[in-house]
């Protein structure tokens, strides 16, 4: 009997911390049209004359700092898990295959496995809990251009977005009850950052997000596929199964790039703004990721706790990611079946 093939997709890692390697991972990253999303020209006299040649050093040597010497790259490793524990959960009527949209395992390489096994069907689900058009988007424009190559093509279906997934969301609650929430000053629920002009292009009334300045705080129909109102939503979901007050949590984004406006607020004006309130302790969520990488491992743990001490705090603490959290695997075969 022929099997249902699924895909899933995470962002990406290089081969090694090597500066080679970190070196070809974000040339490709940023070379996405999604992902820098800028006349052809422009993005590669930005990214393969500027970026990438100055950021590969340094970029190496943060991926250094989170490198096993045993498992290698822990979002690599946490995404094997994932694909080895849904395919345990499924079963034998289906195959799972794990690839990374930039670097290995390649997108190109799983279809192929897909193709070879010859699956009655093919359900892809990038490791995104929001949607976004650098994220999620180009996982499913990568797969359509590839496919759209077979001779056959056989059913394919997405998930878009699972950002309000309740199992996603006690896996995070669960996580940071282990931290005793209560012992926190404050929360931070802190989110991979975008350039804003990707947010305006996804409100395709072309006007909501400019006459709504808080148009991200209610999710609703117009703003159903907007990455900042989905984190937002996101963000009041875990506050609520914990029973967080409003007041006791922001939700801000790190990781931005250039000088350009970024969805704001930022985490690093957010940490200030704390430290200033003469808050000491913070747990620090970051539920863009299903799996713990760079972003969470050293930019919240190391970068933020170091910068969050020399503004006069003392703690900042990371809530672990879903890694291989048997709820979360859950949670994905609840999306195939």
């Amino acid at each position: 009997m022929s099997k249902k093939g699924i895909l899933l997709v995470n962002l990406g890692t290089p081969d090694s911390p090597s500066v080679p390697d970190v070196k070809k991972y974000l040339d490709q990253f940023l070379m996405d049209e999604r992902v820098i999303d800028i006349p052809k020209l422009n993005r590669t006299l930005l990214v393969k004359g500027i970026i990438v040649p100055f950021r590969s050093p340094k970029t190496a040597k943060l991926y250094r700092e989170i490198w096993d010497k045993e498992t290698g790259s822990p979002l690599l490793y946490y995404s094997e898990l994932q694909a080895g524990m849904l395919q345990d959960k499924l079963g034998d009527d289906y195959q799972v295959e794990l690839a990374m949209r930039y670097q290995n395992p390649s997108v190109e390489s799983a279809l192929a496995k897909l193709k070879a096994a010859l699956v009655e069907s093919i359900q892809v689900i990038p490791l995104f809990p929001q949607y976004a058009s650098a994220s999620t988007g180009s996982v499913m424009q990568l797969v359509m251009e590839l496919v759209s190559k077979w001779p056959t093509v056989p059913p394919i279906s997405f998930v878009n977005s699972f950002h309000d997934n309740e199992l996603m969301i006690k896996v995070f609650a669960e996580n940071a009850r282990k931290h005793q929430v209560e012992s926190f000053d404050h929360v931070l629920f802190s989110f991979h950052g975008l350039p804003e002009r990707q947010l305006l292009k996804c409100d395709h009334t072309g006007s909501y997000c400019l006459k709504n300045a808080d148009c991200c705080q209610t999710f609703n129909d117009t703003n159903k596929f907007c990455y900042s109102a989905q984190g937002h939503d996101t963000a009041k979901l875990i506050a609520k199964e914990l029973g967080l007050a409003k007041e006791n949590y922001t939700v801000c984004f790190q990781s931005r790039l250039g000088k350009e406006p970024w969805v704001q607020p930022y985490t690093t004006d957010v940490l200030k703004k704390l430290a200033a309130e003469g808050k000491k302790r913070l747990l620090v969520f970051s539920p863009a990721f299903v799996a713990d990488c760079l972003e969470t491992l050293y930019e919240i743990t190391v970068e933020y706790h170091e910068e969050f001490r020399a503004l006069g705090g003392e703690h900042v603490q990371l809530v672990e990611s879903l890694n291989d959290n048997p709820l979360f695997i859950d949670a994905l075969a609840g999306m195939v079946k």
